[in-house]
């Protein structure tokens, strides 16, 4: 059985997505609807998104370059 590697604590949602494989929304939170999105794909090492929540739309993720999917849509 593999071990998973900890967790890291960062100061902010930019610092957590630095060198990501993949994105997840886990909640609706206001501060997680208003990230500037360009800058967390140019952040991540690949650019995947699961939106548990759906709080961005499929069409415009997408444009943006993302491997989007949005559980339930």
């Amino acid at each position: 059985m593999r071990r998973a590697r900890a967790f890291a604590h960062t100061t902010d949602e930019y610092a957590a997505v630095a060198g990501a494989d993949a994105l997840v929304f886990m909640t609706e939170w206001n501060q997680f609807r208003a990230l500037d999105m360009g800058r967390i794909k140019e952040l991540m090492r690949a650019p995947k998104v699961a939106d548990l929540r759906n709080i961005y739309q499929p069409e415009t993720m997408r444009g943006l370059g993302f491997d989007y999917v949005g559980v339930g849509r």
